[in-house]
């Protein structure tokens, strides 16, 4: 197993660094250097004296791949890209455009992204397996019907609307908790939990909808034919044996999504005015700030890595007969 954890890590490294060239590509492409200190400095006052003193204060006033004008391995290091792209892999992510360490403001903005991702993630793990078990409980019927019918619509649903109709229904109508904003402490409970269950309803037809067609298919297997003939009822075959079988499956999507429960919502974390790793992704988005934008990148997909390697481990752990090559 350690093995093949360390061949997937090294299999990650061209990954991260065709990740890393890019976004340097993309982002270039729209923005050069010369945009970026107009929108940093302000319009009226970027004269070409002040766009250029930015770009030698941040180091955009060097070569882009290759530095002709030095010596030896400066050449390659001595670069916008190595820069800005290649120290992301020891973990120095510089500084953002406006002059803020990125490294002390990640760490910083964690925790309320944290705060509102793994209780929406908990919350919609039990709602959406707990429903998805109600409907083939009753399956072939009308409640199953109709529950498939409730689940296509909330799917068809934007998250926007749940996020508006959520502010405006229970903030302003009811005004049960705020609008948005954020505190800290035991405050923030009345700040968090609108935006949870709004995340966790925004996500429960697409969920449910999944886990019934996995359970549907477990429960039309020979075993559990065997289970029922033996006398156990329905509930103990949906729990003991469905339930137990269809953790690969579940699995899948499940061990991914935790490692990203670090980068935050960006829509929920905006408009409920959260200052976690979205809603800061989408204030560097706004502000053209290419520090910000390439290390959220950067770690999204390192967590999204981490992700796949350890879905594969926790197969190991429900069915030991599967073997990691």
């Amino acid at each position: 197993m350690l093995a093949y954890v360390l061949r997937r890590l090294l299999y990650a490294v061209p990954i991260l660094l065709g990740v890393n060239l890019l976004t340097f590509l993309l982002f270039f492409v729209v923005n050069s250097p010369d945009d970026m200190a107009r929108i940093q400095i302000g319009v009226k006052r970027a004269t070409p004296e002040a766009i250029e003193r930015w770009k030698v204060d941040r180091g955009y006033d060097k070569p882009m791949f290759f530095n002709e004008a030095e010596r030896g391995t400066a050449k390659l290091t001595d670069t916008l890209f190595f820069d800005k792209s290649l120290r992301m892999f020891a973990l120095d992510f510089g500084r953002a455009d406006d002059g803020r360490d990125i490294a002390s403001e990640i760490l910083e903005r964690m925790g309320p992204s944290l705060a509102i991702a793994v209780p929406t993630f908990l919350l919609s793990l039990f709602a959406s397996i707990t429903f998805a078990l109600l409907l083939v409980f009753f399956r072939a019927s009308y409640l199953d019907f109709w529950g498939v019918v409730l689940c296509v619509a909330m799917m068809s649903v934007s998250s926007l609307f749940y996020i508006i109709g959520g502010q405006w229904l229970v903030s302003k109508l009811w005004a049960l908790v705020p609008i948005s904003g954020y505190a800290g402490g035991l405050d923030s409970f009345r700040f968090l939990v609108l935006p949870v269950l709004i995340s966790v309803i925004a996500g429960l037809g697409s969920s449910a909808r999944w886990y019934r067609t996995i359970f549907l298919e477990e429960i039309s297997r020979d075993y559990v034919r065997t289970a029922r003939a033996k006398g156990l009822s329905e509930l103990a075959v949906l729990f003991r044996h469905v339930l137990r079988n269809a953790l690969i499956p579940v699995l899948t999507g499940v061990v991914v999504v935790i490692p990203l429960l670090f980068m935050g919502s960006l829509l929920v974390e905006s408009f409920f005015a959260i200052p976690g790793l979205g809603s800061y992704t989408i204030d560097a988005i706004n502000a053209q700030d290419f520090g910000v934008v390439r290390a959220m990148v950067f770690i999204g997909s390192v967590l999204y890595i981490v992700g796949l390697i350890l879905t594969d481990l926790s197969y190991t752990l429900v069915d030991p007969r599967v073997r990691l090559a």
